[in-house]
């Protein structure tokens, strides 16, 4: 677990306290409240705060389109209506706040989701942990020779144990150097900002990062994916179990139409329609490309 002992002592002192509210709230995720869920060797997600639940999401959208969702019966029914028809706003009514400690490769792609608010740990301020992602043996894997930007099979024996050592003995290596640079004591030695720079990509950093539901679910439907880089993904994997029990009627409907479901070009669904028609339809013949044809008969099965 990657809690520093005052974290600790923080959270353990937040959750000995509590408050009465008018404001909903959700049991599931008062449980969730301060329990840091580990994440790879040293990092971990944990629910600093959320606001609204399955019934905010209704509440938003009756006020906004009124008499137009008056033929839904039940609020999951209307929430259905709204992740098919592709409406965004009343997801917008529900935020999160999580604590995340994670390497900083890692970070640097999250970070592309700019649709959040962030506040990172500071190495100008504060001297980072010795602490590093080194990956597990069966995460270890060569360059596949299809997808530039993922992984094929993985390295065995002499080969996988090699790169260990290379990743742990660089990473002691920069932080020794790390240690040997940066002044104590604020009266010699480099700057901090200085010295952080010879740090490599898999030290840890952490932040919080505040989003609404509906960039939420973006993120998700992105990182939680088979195809999602590994180390970013056991992170979108750990959240959407959060989400599952902070609005269980969006995360449904999000799993159905997102998650589960495709989205078909005008294209695609012309072949699809003469499949079933009963016509023979090849990649020649369908119009599409290559990667076209091979991402529609993934769909198609």
């Amino acid at each position: 677990m990657g809690l520093t002992p005052e974290q600790q002592a923080e959270i353990d002192a937040q959750r000995s306290e509590t408050h009465s509210t008018l404001r909903a709230t959700v049991p599931a995720m008062e449980a969730h409240l301060y329990h840091a869920r580990p994440v790879l060797d040293h990092g971990f997600v944990r629910v600093i705060d959320y606001m609204g639940d399955d019934a905010a999401i209704c509440q938003a959208a009756r006020v906004s389109y009124g008499k137009g969702t008056k033929s839904v019966q039940n609020d999951e029914g209307l929430i259905r209506y709204l992740m098919r028809h592709w409406h965004s706003t009343p997801f917008e009514m529900c935020e999160i706040k999580l604590h995340v400690k994670l390497p900083v490769f890692v970070a640097r792609q999250w970070i592309r989701h700019r649709t959040a608010n962030v506040n990172e740990y500071s190495a100008r301020y504060s001297i980072l942990d010795r602490e590093f992602y080194i990956p597990a043996p069966e995460h270890l894997n060569a360059q596949s020779v299809v997808n530039n930007q993922g992984r094929g099979k993985a390295l065995e024996g002499a080969e996988a144990d090699r790169v260990l050592k290379i990743l742990s003995d660089d990473a002691m290596r920069c932080y020794d150097n790390y240690e040997q640079m940066i002044s104590q004591d604020g009266q010699d030695g480099l700057a901090r900002e200085l010295a952080r720079m010879n740090l490599p990509a898999n030290v840890y950093t952490q932040w919080y990062w505040k989003v609404d539901l509906h960039n939420l679910l973006h993120f998700l439907r992105l990182r939680a994916d088979a195809h999602a880089q590994y180390e970013i993904r056991v992170y979108a994997d750990a959240i959407c179990e959060m989400v599952k029990d902070w609005v269980p009627f969006a995360y449904k409907a999000f799993e159905d139409y997102r998650m589960g479901g495709a989205t078909l070009s005008a294209g695609a669904l012309d072949c699809l329609r003469r499949m079933l028609a009963g016509e023979e339809v090849t990649q020649e013949n369908s119009g599409m490309s290559k990667g076209e044809w091979r991402e529609f008969q993934g769909v198609i099965g």
